[in-house]
C-alpha cells in the first residue's frame, strides 16, 4: 500500500525548475528549463527524465503548427484527475490479523485451515492456510489474502473506481482482484459494486433490452379526425426564400400535406392549418412535439376557438409521432434525388413528390391515401399512358344520387379494409419490436437516471441525475422532479429512464469492549452482516432512522424457529362422542421427495412441532410448494377429520375494510409470524386426532397444524387478543400483521408497542418477510400507502402474461383472479360477460375461441395492466355516485374529491340476470341506481351524496308520471 501511495502522489518539481529558490530567472533560462506540460501528468515525472536544455534550442525555428500549439498550451489550464485517498488503507500487520480474527464471516474459513505445506491435488481445488498468522486461500491462481469485511469496500474501490482501474466491467474487476485477494461471495459483491457505481451508471450506454414493450396508437377510422404535424429543416434556402417544411399527416388515411415556410413562427403555422382546414375540415386532435412554435399561446388560442385538442409527445421521444417522423425521412430522401446541385429548387418539387406518395398503397393500410380519401384510384401518369395506348375512354354516366350511394358504400368498404390491414400491421410491428423489449415500471419516489442530449461529443454523453419520480402519468410515461430546471416537473418516456442504484451502507461490526454493570442496560447492539437473519432489512432508511428502530426492536423477537404462546390452545371437538377413528390410506411418497420428507420430519422433531404417536387416527401427508421458494411446505390432508369436527365460526376481517383503513397512512410496516400456526399448542386430547403416517412410522402434532378448518379462526382470535386496544394503528389478517401511522414519531411508538405485545405473547416474527417503515407495502394482494390503492404488480404481470385458456377450468381460474381486482376495472361484468358465458354447462369443456371472445380476453388483460389508482375514502367529504346500465350488465363508480377533481374510490359491476335482460332501458337505469345504493350503503348511509345517471331516463320519468308495474 505505501508503494501504491507513493506512485499516486503528486510528483515534485524537477531540479532546476522555476520556483526552486531562484531569485531571478531570465527569459532564455526560463525557456531552457520548461518541459512539455504533458510530462507533468505522468506518475514518474521528475525521476530520470532529462531536461532538454541548451543554447541551440532557442535558435531553432518552429513550424506554424507548433507555434499554434505552444500558444494554446500557454493559455490552457490542465486539470489533473482526482487521486484516491489511500490514508485509510495504511493497515499494519497487527491490525489485519486482528480484523481477520474478529470477522464473523471468516469463522468457517479458519475452521478449514490446513498446514502451510499442503498442496493442491486433483480432487481439491482450494485450501485455507495460515502464513505469519494471516489467513490465505491457496488455489490455482496462487495464494490469495483473505480480506475481512471492513476492508472489502476499499479493495473494490481500488480495483474498479480509481483511474488506474478504469471503471471496467465486473468480470475484469473480479479478475484483477482474484489474483491477490479473496473473500466469501466475492464475485457477487463485485457485481453489486459495479452495478451501483455512480460513474458507470451515468456513462453506461442505453440498451435495446431496456426499452418498454410497444403500445400501438389507436386506430382512427374517420379521416382527419386526428392529424400530426412536424417541422423539417432548416434546409438550403430556396430561390423563393423557403427554408422549412411544415409536414401534416392524417392518421386515418395517412394522407400527407407539406407547406414550404420561410419561418417557423406560430403565425405561419396557423395560416397553413387554416388553408388545410378549408379543404378537409377541422380535426378533433392535433399531435405535435413540444417545440415552442407548436406550444405557443397563439396556437393554443386557435385550438380553443376551433375546438381542437392539442396532444404533445414526451420530450426526446419521437416514436410517439412515428407516422409523421417516417414520412419526413421519406420526403427528404425523395427531395435529394430531384433537386439540382445547389438545392435551391426543392420547394418546386413538393407538389409532384406529394402526388407520388399519395398514389401508392401504404404498408400499414394496404391502400393508397388517395383511395381512402376520395374512394377511387386517382388518374396519374401511368393511367394516361395506358389510355393513350388502349385508345379507350370511359363514357359511363350515372345520376347524382346513384353516384353518392355508390361512393358511400365504396368508402365504407375501403375504411373497413384499411382498418383490418392497420390492425394486422400494428400487431406485426409490435411482435417484432417486443422481441428485445421488457416491461419496466418505477414507483413514486424512486430515483432514476435520465438520458438527455448534453453534448454532440460521444465522449461527453452521459446520463443525467439521479432525479426523483413524482408520479406515473401513463403506462409508459412518468413525471420527474427536476430541481435545477425552469420547469420543475416534466414528463418523460420510460425508455429514457434507468433505475439508479446506490452502494449499500457499510456494515457495522460488533466489537467487544469492557463495560460497567450499570452500563449494561443502556447498551445498544447493532447487527453485522453475518447476522442478516436476525433483523429485517432496513437499508431503505437513513442511518439515523435505522439506528432509532434498532434500539426498539427486541433481538429475541425475530428468528427462523417458531415460538410458543400460552395465551390460547387449539382444541378439536368432534361432532359425535361416539365417532369411530378414521384411518385414511396414503399413497407412496415419490422417490425424489423422500429426502425432502425426511428432512422436514427431522426439523419438526428438533423444534418440538411433532412427536411419535400411537393413536388410532391416521391422515395422509401432503407436500405443498411454498410461494416464491423452492422448498416444500409440510401439510397433512385433514379433509376427513374436518368433516366430523365442529366448525369455528369466529369472524374473519373484511379485506376491503382493512385496506381502506391502511391506505391513508404515510408509514407502514408488515410483520409475518414465523410458521404462525406452529406457535399455537394443541390440547392433549386433540393430539391423537392429528396423527399422520410416513414411511418411518406414525407421528402426531404438538402444535396446531396447517389444514384444519378451525385453524384460521383460532389464529385470528389469537392475534385479535394480542392487538386488543391497538386497533387504531395495528391490524391483522391471520398471521399478516400491519402497523400504520401518519408520522415517523408515531410509527416508532406504534412499532415499539406492537413488538412488546408480540414478545409478551411468546410469538416469533420471520425477519425475511417483514417490511419495516415503508411508504408503500404489498398487503393482501394490493399495493397501499400514501392515500392510494393499486393492484399488486406480480399478480397483474401473471395475468398479463396468461395465454388463452384452453379449458373451462383454466378460464374460471383466470376470471377468479381477475375478479379479485374488479374494484379497479370500470364495467368489469360487461367486459367479462362474453368470457363467463363460455363457462356455462351447455358449452364444451374445451373452450372454442371466437373473435369477440378473444377480443374480450385481451381487453380484460389490458384493463388489468393499466388499472387506475383508487383513492382511500374520506368520510368527512361528500361522495359522488355515477351509475349506468347496458344490455348485458350494470355498473357504478364511487367518486370523491376536493373541488372539481374527482378520483375513483371503487368500481362495481354485475351481469344482468336473464329476467332483467328483458327490462326496458328506463327500468335498467333505475335498477342500476337501486343496486348501486344497496351495494355501497356502507359509504353512503348517514351522509349527503351526489347521484349522477342518464338524464334521458329522468326526463322520461318526469313526463310519463306512471310508475312501472314491476317496481
Amino acid at each position: 500500500m505505501p508503494i501504491l501511495g507513493d506512485l499516486l502522489n503528486n510528483p515534485g518539481e524537477t531540479p532546476g525548475s522555476p520556483g526552486e529558490g531562484l531569485l531571478a530567472v531570465t527569459r532564455s533560462k526560463s525557456r531552457e528549463s520548461q518541459l512539455d506540460p504533458s510530462w507533468d501528468e505522468l506518475p514518474f515525472s521528475g525521476e530520470g527524465i532529462p531536461a532538454v536544455v541548451g543554447r541551440r534550442r532557442h535558435h531553432l525555428r518552429k513550424s506554424k503548427r507548433l507555434r499554434r500549439q505552444d500558444k494554446v498550451r500557454a493559455t490552457k489550464v490542465t486539470e489533473l484527475l482526482p487521486e484516491p485517498e489511500l490514508d485509510e488503507l495504511q493497515v499494519g500487520l497487527g491490525n489485519l490479523v486482528q480484523l481477520q480474527n474478529q470477522d464473523p464471516s471468516l469463522t468457517s474459513l479458519f475452521a478449514k485451515c490446513v498446514p502451510d505445506s499442503t498442496q493442491l491435488s486433483d480432487g481439491v481445488r482450494e485450501v485455507f492456510i495460515l502464513k505469519n498468522e494471516r489467513l490465505y486461500r491457496r488455489s490455482k491462481v496462487g495464494d490469495q489474502l483473505v480480506v475481512p469485511e471492513s476492508l472489502r469496500a476499499e479493495v473494490l474501490k481500488l480495483a474498479h473506481s480509481i483511474p488506474w482501474s478504469g471503471h471496467l466491467g465486473h468480470h475484469k474487476t473480479f479478475s484483477r482482484m482474484v489474483s491477490c485477494f479473496y473473500w466469501p461471495q466475492q464475485f457477487a459483491d463485485t457485481v453489486r459494486y459495479c452495478k451501483a457505481c455512480p460513474q458507470c451508471q451515468l456513462t453506461a450506454p442505453g440498451r435495446k433490452g431496456d426499452r418498454a414493450p410497444l403500445i400501438p396508437m389507436p386506430v382512427i377510422d374517420v379521416p382527419f379526425t386526428r392529424i400530426a404535424m412536424d417541422i423539417v429543416g432548416p434546409l438550403e434556402r430556396s430561390s423563393s426564400g423557403h427554408r422549412y417544411i411544415l409536414v401534416v399527416c392524417d392518421y386515418a388515411t395517412h394522407y400527407p400535406e407539406a407547406f414550404p415556410l420561410k419561418k417557423v413562427k406560430a403565425r405561419q403555422i396557423a395560416n397553413c392549418l387554416i388553408q388545410m382546414f378549408s379543404r378537409v375540415g377541422v380535426p378533433r386532435e392535433i399531435l405535435t412535439d413540444q417545440g415552442t412554435n407548436f406550444t405557443s399561446k397563439l396556437l393554443r388560442e386557435v385550438y380553443a376557438l376551433l375546438g381542437v385538442t392539442g396532444i404533445e409527445t414526451s420530450p426526446y421521444h419521437p416514436q410517439t409521432d412515428g407516422l409523421v417522423e417516417r414520412f419526413n425521412k421519406t420526403l427528404k430522401s425523395m427531395l435529394r434525388k430531384f433537386v439540382k446541385n445547389l438545392g435551391k429548387d426543392w420547394d418546386h418539387w413538393l407538389p409532384f413528390l406529394l402526388f407520388a406518395y399519395r398514389e401508392v398503397p401504404q404498408a400499414s393500410t394496404g391502400l393508397s391515401p388517395f383511395q381512402l380519401l376520395y374512394g377511387h384510384h386517382v388518374r396519374g401518369p401511368l393511367d394516361i399512358l395506358k389510355e393513350a395506348w388502349e385508345g379507350v375512354r370511359s363514357d359511363e354516366l350515372c345520376t347524382s344520387l346513384a353516384y353518392v350511394l355508390k361512393m358511400r358504400d365504396k368508402l365504407e368498404h375501403l375504411q373497413e379494409l384499411a382498418h383490418s390491414h392497420l390492425e394486422v400491421a400494428q400487431q406485426r410491428q409490435k411482435r417484432y419490436y417486443d422481441k428485445l423489449a421488457r416491461g419496466r415500471s418505477f414507483r413514486e419516489g424512486q430515483k432514476v437516471l435520465l438520458l438527455l442530449p448534453t453534448s454532440e461529443s460521444s465522449l461527453l454523453a452521459k446520463w443525467q441525475g439521479p432525479f426523483t419520480i413524482s408520479r406515473r402519468v401513463g403506462p409508459v410515461t412518468y413525471e420527474l422532479f427536476l430541481p435545477d430546471r425552469r420547469r420543475k416537473h416534466q414528463v418523460f418516456h420510460v425508455n429514457m429512464l434507468k433505475a439508479w442504484l446506490e452502494h449499500p451502507a457499510p456494515s457495522m461490526q460488533l466489537w467487544a469492549r469492557v463495560v460497567t454493570e450499570e452500563e449494561e442496560s443502556q447498551e445498544q447492539f447493532f447487527p453485522s452482516k453475518g447476522e442478516g437473519d436476525v433483523f429485517p432489512d432496513l437499508t431503505h432508511l437513513s442511518a439515523e432512522r435505522r439506528c432509532e428502530l434498532l434500539t426498539v426492536m427486541p433481538k429475541k423477537l425475530f428468528g427462523t424457529k417458531p415460538g410458543y404462546t400460552l395465551l390460547i390452545q387449539h382444541d378439536i371437538r368432534l361432532r359425535s362422542q361416539t365417532q369411530m377413528p378414521i384411518r385414511d390410506t396414503s399413497s407412496r411418497v415419490p422417490a425424489k421427495l423422500v429426502s425432502v420428507l425426511k428432512q422436514e420430519l427431522e426439523d419438526m422433531l428438533d423444534t418440538g412441532i411433532i412427536e411419535p404417536s400411537r393413536g388410532e387416527w391416521c391422515s395422509p401427508v401432503v407436500l405443498v410448494p411454498k410461494k416464491n421458494d423452492t422448498r416444500k411446505r409440510f401439510c397433512v390432508d385433514f379433509s376427513k377429520l374436518n368433516a366430523v369436527s365442529v366448525f369455528d365460526a369466529y369472524p374473519m376481517p373484511r379485506v376491503d375494510e382493512l385496506i381502506e383503513r391502511l391506505g391513508k397512512a404515510m408509514f407502514l410496516s408488515t410483520l409475518d409470524l414465523c410458521k404462525g400456526y406452529w406457535q399455537v399448542p394443541l390440547t392433549e386430547s386433540s393430539r391423537d386426532l392429528t396423527t399422520f403416517r410416513v414411511p418411518s412410522g406414525l407421528y402426531r402434532f404438538r402444535m396446531m397444524p396447517f389444514g384444519l378448518h378451525g385453524a384460521p379462526a383460532k389464529f385470528q382470535r389469537l392475534v385479535d387478543i394480542v392487538l386488543r386496544g391497538a386497533d387504531t394503528y395495528a391490524a391483522a389478517y391471520i398471521d399478516d400483521i400491519v402497523v400504520f401511522s401518519e408520522t415517523w414519531e408515531e410509527h416508532v411508538r406504534h412499532l415499539t408497542d406492537v413488538f412488546h405485545r408480540i414478545q409478551a405473547a411468546g410469538l416469533v416474527i420471520n425477519p425475511k418477510k417483514c417490511h419495516i417503515a415503508k411508504t408503500e407495502v404489498e398487503y393482501l394482494g394490493y399495493v397501499i400507502g400514501g392515500g392510494v390503492i393499486r393492484p399488486q404488480v406480480s399478480k397483474v404481470e401473471s395475468l398479463a402474461s396468461c395465454p388463452l385458456p384452453t379449458t373451462k377450468k383454466k378460464l374460471r381460474s383466470f376470471l377468479g383472479l381477475a375478479s379479485w381486482y374488479r374494484l379497479f376495472i370500470p364495467g368489469f361484468s360487461t367486459r367479462s360477460a362474453v368470457l363467463s358465458d363460455l363457462t356455462r354447462k351447455s358449452c364444451p369443456n374445451r373452450v372454442v375461441w371466437t373473435r369477440d371472445s378473444e377480443h374480450a380476453f385481451n381487453d380484460l388483460k389490458n384493463c388489468l395492466c393499466h388499472a387506475p389508482v383508487l383513492q382511500c375514502p374520506d368520510f368527512s367529504l361528500p361522495f359522488t355516485l355515477q351509475t349506468d346500465a347496458s344490455g348485458v350488465g350494470l355498473g357504478a363508480v364511487l367518486l370523491q374529491g376536493d373541488g372539481e377533481v374527482q378520483r375513483p374510490v371503487q368500481y362495481i359491476s354485475r351481469k344482468l340476470f336473464p329476467r332483467e335482460v328483458k327490462y326496458t332501458t328506463i327500468e335498467k337505469e333505475a335498477l342500476a341506481i337501486k343496486w348501486a345504493l344497496d351495494s355501497l350503503r356502507y359509504y353512503l348511509i348517514g351522509g349527503e351524496f351526489l347521484l349522477e345517471t342518464d338524464h334521458w331516463a329522468l326526463q322520461w320519468m318526469q313526463k310519463m308520471r306512471v310508475q312501472c308495474q314491476n317496481h
